[in-house]
C-alpha cells in the first residue's frame, strides 16, 4: 500500500463517473489492494488550463479527505499535461509525492501536425463546436475541444515542456504503450494505422517518443500476439486482454495488473 493516496486523472473524450469509470476495473483493483483512490473529474474536452484548474480542486479534496500531506497522481493521455500545470505552474509541488504518466502526449504527436494541416484553423474550430455543446450537455463546464486538439501538436508541446519543466521534489515517471498490429484493437484499428504511417509503432494515438518524459520506465506492450491500446491503458472493455500470462518485464495480460505494480513499485519507495 502506498504511503499516500492515488488520485487519478483521465485523459481526453471522458470523464470520470460513479457507474461508468474512465478507468475501469483500475480504481475498485487499487482499493481491494487498500489503496485509497481519488479521481480528477475534470473536464472530458477542456483546455488543459481549465482542467488544471478543476485538478486542483480534486486534489485539495482529497488531501482533507484522506489527511494526507501529499499524494501520488496516475494520468493518463492528455491528463498528464494537466497534472504537470498543476504542479510546476500552479504551486503544488509540494503536495505531490509522485506524478505517474501513461502515454501522455508530452512531446507533441507528429500525426496531429500532419492532420492539423490538412484544413484551415477556421473550419477545424467550426467542427469542434457541436463537439463542445454534446460534451456540454453531458456535464462538462468548459469544453474547449480545439484548445485540447491543439495540446497534442508538437511545437505546443515543446512550448508546454519549456514552461513547465519537470520538478526536482516530485518524482516523475513515464510509460509507453504500443499495439503489435491492428488486430491488437479494432476500435483503434484505423488510427493505429495512420500514426504508424507517421511514427512507426504506437498505441493508437501516440507513439513511445511522443510519451516520454521524466524517468521514462520504457515501452510496454501485451503476451502473445495482443498489443496494448490507448482504450486497454484505462480498460475499457472491463476484461484481462489476454489469458497468456506475460513471460517479460514489459509484457501486460491484464491491465489492472499492471497498475498495481506501479503503486506496489511506489510503495516501495517510500511513497
Amino acid at each position: 500500500m502506498t504511503k499516500y493516496p492515488i488520485l487519478l486523472v483521465h485523459g481526453m473524450g471522458f470523464r470520470d463517473r460513479k457507474h461508468l469509470c474512465y478507468w475501469g476495473r483500475v480504481a475498485r483493483a487499487l482499493e481491494e489492494h487498500g489503496e485509497r483512490v481519488y479521481f480528477g473529474g475534470q473536464d472530458s474536452n477542456g483546455s488543459v488550463e481549465n482542467n488544471a484548474r478543476q485538478l486542483e480542486a480534486a486534489l485539495r479534496n482529497a488531501l482533507a479527505d484522506s489527511g494526507a500531506e501529499k499524494v501520488n497522481i496516475f494520468a493518463h493521455s492528455k491528463g498528464g499535461l494537466e497534472a504537470r500545470l498543476l504542479i510546476s505552474g500552479m504551486g503544488y509541488a509540494n503536495r505531490v509525492a509522485s506524478l505517474s504518466t501513461f502515454s501522455t502526449p508530452h512531446n507533441g504527436s507528429k500525426t496531429v501536425d500532419r492532420l492539423m494541416m490538412l484544413a484551415p484553423q477556421w473550419l477545424i474550430r467550426a467542427a469542434c463546436a457541436p463537439v463542445d455543446l454534446w460534451f456540454r450537455l453531458l456535464g462538462d463546464k468548459s469544453p474547449d475541444t480545439y484548445s485540447a486538439i491543439c495540446a497534442f501538436r508538437t511545437a505546443d508541446a515543446q512550448r508546454f515542456n519549456q514552461a513547465y519543466p519537470d520538478c526536482s521534489g516530485v518524482y516523475t515517471q513515464s510509460f509507453g504503450f504500443v499495439m503489435k498490429n491492428a488486430r491488437s484493437d479494432m476500435l483503434m484499428a484505423l488510427p493505429w494505422l495512420v500514426v504508424r504511417r507517421f511514427e512507426g509503432d504506437n498505441d493508437g494515438l501516440l507513439a513511445p517518443r511522443a510519451v516520454s518524459f521524466g524517468v521514462f520506465r520504457g515501452v510496454f506492450s501485451g503476451t502473445g500476439r495482443r498489443g496494448v491500446s490507448h482504450c486497454d491503458e484505462t480498460d475499457t472493455r472491463r476484461r484481462r486482454m489476454c489469458g497468456t500470462p506475460p513471460k517479460a518485464p514489459h509484457e501486460i495480460s491484464d491491465i489492472t495488473q499492471f497498475y498495481l505494480s506501479v503503486a506496489q513499485e511506489l510503495a516501495q519507495m517510500g511513497f
